[in-house]
């Protein structure tokens, strides 16, 4: 008798979404996502990243998958059942075991509100705790595994710390739930380097100690390198290149990742980062959300005719985890 394959934690799948359009049927749209798909398993736990430059299609993934925006086409399912079609008591469990890191450590807070508010509120719409001696527990709980203590924090308001250690208390709110699942959409891209360090070495730890998986929205490619277990690559909404994460940034094989690799300077000054890149555009097929073909068919050195009827599938490469949406890959036919 065959195994039951395991339901995924979280499954996206060809998840497509278009801004524009509606009721004005000629109104110009963007396809900001196009037929994007992953999978995340319970177990174990792991720092999925997704990667690109900006108006790749992150933040939409993201804002995806948490609920704020809903898919034009596609699925996204938590432990099998539709996030859009979720029952009351499952949309609940859902906000409780998928939480949120965003970018700006700033924008976040309610400025009149001391810190303290920020775990009262969670711990009161979820009902985490019978008094306020657990509800303290719970909170100082999760401000040590941040590196924090609620003496120091809880009676301050949001201007008396600094952005690192806001964002620490972003993360501590979010493990306070004990969440499943944490977005995390560029979560250290507003702190200082030693800062950036603490921050991810709490994410590794959070996967490692407590079961806990990311989505970490980056388009910091040596990041994702330090802490990432498998990488997505977006360009212009579509998924160019997936696998390993050392794999991918190793040895890239999409064309457009490969000139991204290219354009990171490496840290010997006996290495000179003058290296020309050459790259060839075209204005009037470069517009972002092209509707066919290849996104990257304006800026690509290997570009064929083909390129432009439809865009390439996801070829497996030497390793069956690592894939290249490019028709340099396809296998001949016999």
């Amino acid at each position: 008798m065959a195994e039951l394959q395991e339901i995924p934690l979280l499954e996206v799948r060809k998840v497509t979404k278009v801004f524009g359009g509606g009721f004005l049927r000629f109104a110009p749209t963007t396809v900001a996502l196009r037929d994007f798909s992953l999978s995340i398993q319970e177990r174990p736990a792991r720092i999925i990243t997704v990667a690109g430059e900006s108006g790749s299609g992150k933040t939409t993934l993201a804002n995806l998958i948490l609920g704020f925006l809903t898919p034009t086409s596609g699925q996204i399912l938590y432990r099998g059942v539709d996030i859009q079609k979720m029952s009351h008591q499952q949309r609940l469990t859902y906000r409780r075991e998928v939480q949120a890191v965003f970018q700006d450590p700033y924008a976040v807070y309610n400025p009149f509100y001391r810190i303290g508010h920020v775990f009262d509120m969670a711990i009161k719409n979820f009902g985490l705790a019978r008094n306020r001696a657990e509800a303290r527990a719970l909170v100082e709980d999760a401000l040590n595994v941040v590196g924090m203590r609620g003496e120091e924090v809880l009676e301050k308001y949001p201007h008396q710390l600094s952005g690192g250690q806001r964002q620490r208390i972003m993360v501590a709110r979010a493990y306070l739930l004990k969440p499943r699942l944490i977005v995390a959409d560029e979560p250290v891209s507003m702190v200082d380097a030693s800062l950036r360090a603490m921050i991810l070495d709490i994410m590794l730890r959070l996967r490692d100690e407590h079961n806990i998986s990311f989505l970490y929205i980056t388009h910091d490619l040596s990041t994702a390198y330090q802490i990432g277990d498998r990488i997505y690559i977006l360009y212009q909404g579509q998924l160019v290149e997936g696998g390993q994460t050392t794999e991918v940034i190793d040895n890239p094989k999409h064309p457009y990742v490969q000139l991204l690799i290219e354009s990171i300077p490496v840290p010997d000054p006996r290495e000179t980062w003058g290296r020309e890149l050459v790259l060839t555009i075209d204005d009037e097929q470069a517009a972002p959300g092209r509707q066919e073909g290849c996104p990257f068919y304006p800026r690509c050195r290997f570009r064929m005719a083909r390129c432009l009827e439809a865009a390439p599938p996801l070829y497996n490469l030497d390793s069956a985890d690592h894939q290249a949406a490019c028709y340099l890959y396809e296998v001949p036919t016999a």
